[in-house]
Order: C-alpha cells, then sequence, then structure tokens
C-alpha cells in the first residue's frame, strides 16, 4: 500500500507542479507568464497576471508538497483547491477532456482528495518528519476547505460573460 500512495503522489503531485510551471514560465511546453496570463483572460477571470502568479504558485507548491508526502492536508488542501478552479471552468463543456471537458482537474481533485484521506504512507516526508499521524477531523477539512477554496476563488475573480447586446429591431414594441 506505501508503494502505492508513493506512486500516486509522485505522479498527481508532479503533474499538478508541472501544470503550474507551465502557466508562469515556457519551461514543459509553456507560454510563459503573458500566456499563462491571457489564458485567465480569456477564460473570464480578473486580476490579470497576478492570478497567473496566484494559480501557478498554488499548483508548483501544493503538488511539490504532495509528491514529497509534506503536510499533506495543507498539500491536498491547495491542489483541491486551484483544481476546483479548473474543474468550474471547463465545467461549461462537459465532463469529457476531448471536448475540453472537467475529467483530467476532476481526476486530480479526487487523487488529492484520496490522499488527505488515507495520508501519504510510509515513504513521505510527513512520516520521516514523524507529523503522522495527522488528527482525525484534519483530512475531511482539507478536502472541504480546498473546495470551499476553490469556488471561493471563482466567485470572487470570474467575471460573468457580457449579457449579449440587444440591437433596436429586436426589442418588442
Amino acid at each position: 500500500m506505501d508503494t502505492g500512495l508513493l506512486l500516486l503522489r509522485l505522479v498527481a503531485g508532479l503533474l499538478i507542479a508541472g501544470h503550474g510551471v507551465q502557466k508562469v514560465s515556457f519551461r514543459l511546453g509553456g507560454s510563459g507568464l503573458a500566456g499563462g496570463t491571457e489564458e485567465f483572460r480569456h477564460d473570464g477571470f480578473r486580476g490579470g497576471a497576478l492570478t497567473a502568479l496566484a494559480a501557478g504558485a498554488g499548483q508548483i507548491g501544493s503538488g511539490l508538497l504532495l509528491a514529497a508526502g509534506a503536510l499533506t492536508p495543507l498539500a491536498a488542501a491547495g491542489a483541491i483547491g486551484v483544481m476546483t478552479v479548473a474543474l468550474t471552468v471547463k465545467w461549461h463543456n462537459g465532463l469529457w477532456v476531448q471536448k475540453d471537458g472537467y475529467e483530467y482537474p476532476l481526476v486530480l481533485v479526487v487523487t488529492a482528495a484520496v490522499l488527505a484521506l488515507t495520508g501519504p504512507g510510509r515513504h513521505s516526508l510527513d512520516r520521516a518528519l514523524e507529523l503522522l499521524p495527522w488528527p482525525p477531523w484534519l483530512a475531511p477539512a482539507a478536502v472541504a476547505g480546498g473546495v470551499l477554496a476553490g469556488l471561493a476563488t471563482r466567485a470572487l475573480l470570474h467575471r460573468p460573460p457580457p449579457a449579449p447586446a440587444s440591437l433596436e429591431g429586436d426589442r418588442p414594441r
């Protein structure tokens, strides 16, 4: 079981961190901070470069912490938060990734939640630093807090699409 948790943490954590690197740099196929900023603007978010930097830093930090099994509940909450925002952006496209749906963010949200609920396993910094066991309430609080933080971020930073402009001839008389 511990080897499975290690593999799950490494793959999910490094993918989340890599996704953040792409948002703020040209590494890993990213289009730099300007590209990350434009992606957020295109998706209807305010904040410009600051939003892209915050999202990228959140993904890099939470992903690396998850991969290392360090401060796992906090890392999971961060990953759940940023990926919940991504899920809400893609929600209108449906589930499947072939249509730019929310399948991938959903898998990462659930993976981070599972790691919060199971713990990082024996091969982790949490274990090496003797931080385990976490209090029983912490894992569900991390999962709920991550989802709520993602939804709050969406509510605070997302601009609703502009209402269609009505033409004079379209108004009832």
